[in-house]
């Protein structure tokens, strides 16, 4: 197997959550959640799993359903969730970030929606710089609740695009032509919600540099101020529905690159700041800003300006990150459910962090955001010697034939190198993987 064909984690996490383990209940949640300090900041995800139709591309953890009566009972379920944190969390905690993703939570009617933002309003109330995004689908919004959202304080959104290839639509199973999409983003806009977010992917079938070039300027065409470029994970043991995607029509490794060079190219002269190995961020976007300013950091949702250490997640398969570990909610909606209504946080796993844990998150944290290990850093907040990192370093640097640059101030990886900037993170990582389990490096 070559470069082209490794399978390694997108490190949102270290340890990657096939490291997880079911010794970690919900009684440890409830301790982390105990030991915040009164008064501070965390960030807050709430996963909604329903969607009106499953994409055959997507491998997130999501459920199809055409009637509102499993989203109101869901809701139900997530307000007696966030009555169980009210009773856990210190006095005064306020939310520097609040998150709804999915799943698809804009398939919440406009009541739903209210009653989900004043549940947690009265429990934890915006910080002042607080930041509300929101996943929405153009194809599964409307006026309603587009003004549910913004009452609510929503001032991010964001947007799934995939692609605008008819084609390529048909054959993912997800239909979004661009119209609807230039819809949807002018009523975002028009509810003063001027921070944009929009994902798109390469990789996919019948994908060519003609075709991503035609949608990355018809993207560009709505001026979003931040672009995740993804690409696009076949595995279909994992998740069955890409079966209905003809693995023949995937463009070979050395073409996923050149994909991704092309929509790269044209991110960056329209304007567009590289950010770490897939966004793009404008000028002034806090992404852009946190970058120059060496404090990008990553977490489940990719990169992230936020510093908060402590992410909360609510709902079902939901993952929470504190300084002591990670705690991830059952999967399946009903064992959720069954916790919740039994007054209970439903963690079904996690893992605790060690002290290598720690080190080895931060060293590959910075690789993904920095393209560089900053030694004097590691060594003054982490208890390693000066031989034993300066070892790591040389013996990564060796697995690459000696390309990457060490010296006194650490490690750096050149521009050329940049596209195995997850396999050389894979480098610092302790733990078995199962190739299977994660997605084409390039």
């Amino acid at each position: 197997m070559g470069l082209f064909d490794a399978k390694v984690p997108r490190y949102t996490s270290y340890p990657t959550a096939p490291q997880f383990n079911t010794g970690l209940r919900g009684t440890h949640f409830a301790e982390w959640i105990g030991a915040i300090p009164e008064g501070g900041e965390i960030s807050l995800y709430i996963h909604v799993p329903f969607c009106r139709r499953l994409c055959w591309f997507c491998a997130c953890r999501t459920q199809g359903t055409t009637k509102d009566a499993p989203v109101r009972a869901y809701l139900q379920v997530l307000k007696d969730e966030i009555a169980l944190l009210r009773d856990a969390l210190p006095r005064g905690v306020k939310l520097s970030r609040l998150h709804w993703g999915g799943g698809t939570p804009t398939l919440m009617a406009p009541d739903l929606m209210a009653e989900l933002a004043d549940e947690i309003a009265a429990v934890t109330p915006f910080a002042e710089d607080y930041e509300f995004s929101v996943e929405i689908d153009p194809n599964e919004i409307d006026d309603a609740r587009l003004d549910a959202l913004a009452r609510a304080g929503m001032n991010r959104a964001s947007i799934g695009v995939q692609d605008f290839d008819d084609e390529i639509q048909q054959t993912i199973g997800r239909i979004q032509g661009f119209d609807v999409t230039f819809d949807a983003v002018e009523a975002i806009r028009a509810r003063g919600v001027h921070s944009l977010n929009a994902d798109i992917l390469f990789g996919l079938p019948h994908q060519s540099r003609a075709r991503i070039t035609e949608s990355v300027q018809k993207l560009l065409s709505l001026s979003p101020d931040r672009v995740a470029l993804y690409g696009y994970a076949h595995v279909p043991w994992m998740a069955k529905r890409q079966q209905l995607i003809p693995s023949d029509a995937l463009p070979t490794p050395e073409e996923r690159l050149e994909l991704f060079e092309t929509a790269s190219r044209l991110f960056e002269w329209d304007g567009y700041e590289a950010i770490g190995i897939d966004h793009f961020a404008r000028p002034d976007d806090g992404l852009t800003r946190a970058k120059k300013a060496g404090k990008l950091r990553r977490n489940f949702q990719g990169y992230t300006d936020d510093l908060s250490g402590i992410l909360v997640g609510l709902g079902a398969s939901s993952i929470s990150r504190f300084p002591q570990g990670y705690a991830q909610n059952a999967p399946a909606t009903s064992a959720h459910a069954k916790a919740i209504g039994e007054g209970r946080f439903s963690t079904s796993r996690g893992h605790a962090f060690s002290a290598d844990d720690k080190l080895r998150s931060r060293l590959i944290e910075m690789l993904m955001c920095d393209f560089q290990i900053d030694r004097a850093e590691i060594l003054a907040e982490h208890n390693i010697s000066a031989k034993a990192l300066d070892d790591m370093l040389r013996a990564a640097n060796a697995e690459f034939e000696n390309a990457l640059e060490v010296n006194e101030w650490g490690l750096f990886i050149p521009p050329v190198m940049r596209p195995l900037t997850r396999m050389i993170a894979r480098s610092f990582d302790a733990y078995e993987m199962s190739k299977a389990g994660h997605s084409s490096a390039i």
